[in-house]
């Protein structure tokens, strides 16, 4: 292969690379993303790919990569290809050495990134025992934020293999399975499952309170409380065991289970909400109950693609389609959700002309304003803004992110819960009947919000 194709290929792939690192940090996530830098078991098959990446992994002092493959094998479509043992293997590479390895490419004859002298390598398929395993490990010296990758400069040859891989730090003579940055994860995670333990137990008080004005939606919006709760806790439990022995034990199946139904009740709370159900009306229309089929299956497909996600890891081929799709469908439905404060707004303005009850529909339309703004405002910071901060903060920060995005969630379910709980006298229901006429002139003239 030449200098020049190969350097096209090598440029092709570090960008196919990079969306590979970056594409999870920068999508629109709804649920908490699981720590992928466990004990991983993954099979290769049949994959000519210049590059696989593994795993992203933060090391603090003492950390230590063990890896072993076995059943390797190889093949090539051209039957006069010469396989170079010593152009395929596995090394660690620092995000800052993207750049310097595609120089490096641009002016070395024959380069092979294996070989670069901006990679911390592991071990090449000269070092296989009887030809198809290896087992060996690797400590690092110099602490930083590292990709286990696979690399084949002879992309002619499909390889297919059995790969171990185990990173960890060194923590109290202990091995740490969870990245520097993150090991503060299980206390964060316990930490706002009994935060919402309480608020659980809150609104059960405030419902029993006033037991006489709850609708069938404050029941809902208490599963969901409910959901969220058991979502923490296991996000808790599992990054707990991925820490102490690098598997979830059976945590990130009830973590998946409990973050479907989350995510379910989250949509449709917002929707039920948005189209005043129960508040101003006890039906819904057929446009907004096929809003409602429309979001649910949506929601069904983007817990599967996050299953796919979590449990398959960036090695796999299909891995970063599953990323795509599970940005789409996010998108989708945080777009859909709007459609029903608009509707709802909309038809408040329309019947503020025609019902004589001006006080009643600017207090609905004050506040179906602002619950606009908080949904607006809670889905752009936690799809946008956290991404953001993951991509800003160094890795021994990384932990900022989720706190950030389980910060602003609290902070809209205390707007949500406040302003739509089961009592007489909220926005809702509260009129000053002497304001009827100067409510009458403000729905008149108000143009600020129009959708």
């Amino acid at each position: 292969m030449n200098r020049a194709s190969f350097s096209s290929t090598f440029r092709h792939y570090h960008l196919h690379l990079f969306l590979r690192l970056f594409l999870p940090i920068l999508m629109l996530k709804s649920c908490i993303p699981l720590v992928l830098c466990e004990i991983k078991d993954v099979r290769i098959e049949e994959d000519s790919r210049p590059m696989i990446l593994f795993e992203r992994f933060g090391f603090d002092h003492d950390g230590q990569v063990d890896i072993a493959i076995k059943q390797v094998s190889w093949k090539s479509k051209q039957s006069n290809a010469e396989f170079i043992p010593s152009s395929m293997g596995f090394f660690l590479l620092r995000e800052t050495s993207y750049t310097r390895i595609i120089n490096e490419s641009m002016y070395s004859d024959n380069f092979c990134v294996v070989s670069s002298h901006y990679v911390k390598l592991i071990f090449t398929f000269e070092d296989l025992t009887l030809k198809t395993t290896y087992q060996g490990s690797k400590m690092i010296d110099d602490p930083d934020e590292y990709s286990l990758v696979f690399g084949n400069c002879q992309p002619e040859f499909a390889i297919s293999m059995d790969v171990h891989t185990e990173m960890y730090n060194i923590e109290a003579d202990k091995k740490d399975f969870l990245p520097a940055g993150q090991t503060q994860l299980p206390q964060l995670y316990f930490l706002f499952f009994l935060i919402y333990f309480c608020f659980f137990f809150s609104w059960l008080y405030i419902c029993y309170k006033q037991r006489e004005t709850v609708d069938k939606i404050h029941i809902i919006m208490g599963a969901l409380l409910v959901f969220k709760a058991a979502k923490m806790i296991c996000a808790s439990e599992d990054t707990f065991y991925v820490k102490r022995t690098g598997t979830p034990h059976g945590w990130d199946v009830a973590f998946y289970v409990f973050g479907f139904f989350k995510g379910i009740t989250m949509f449709t709370v917002i929707i039920l909400i948005g189209t005043g159900w129960s508040f101003i009306k006890p039906y819904l229309q057929d446009r907004e109950k096929n809003l409602l089929m429309l979001v649910i299956p949506l929601q069904v497909i983007e817990n599967i693609a996050s299953v796919v996600i979590g449990e398959t890891g960036p090695s796999k081929k299909d891995w970063l389609t599953w990323n795509q799709l599970f940005l789409l469908i996010d998108v989708i439905c945080c777009c859909a959700v709007f459609f029903p404060i608009i509707w709802s707004i909309r038809s408040l303005r329309e019947s503020s002309k025609t019902d004589g009850k001006a006080a009643r529909n600017l207090a609905k339309l004050n506040l179906f304003k602002q619950f606009y703004v908080v949904v607006v405002v809670y889905l752009y910071f936690t799809r946008i803004v956290v991404s953001a901060i993951t991509a800003v903060v160094t890795y021994r920060y990384r932990w900022i992110s989720p706190a950030a995005a389980e910060a602003a969630s609290f902070a809209f379910y205390i707007f949500v819960f406040y302003n739509f709980q089961p009592i007489e006298r909220n926005p809702y229901f509260a009129i000053d009947e002497d304001e009827e006429a100067a409510a009458a002139r403000i729905l008149e003239d108000d143009n600020s919000f129009e959708l």
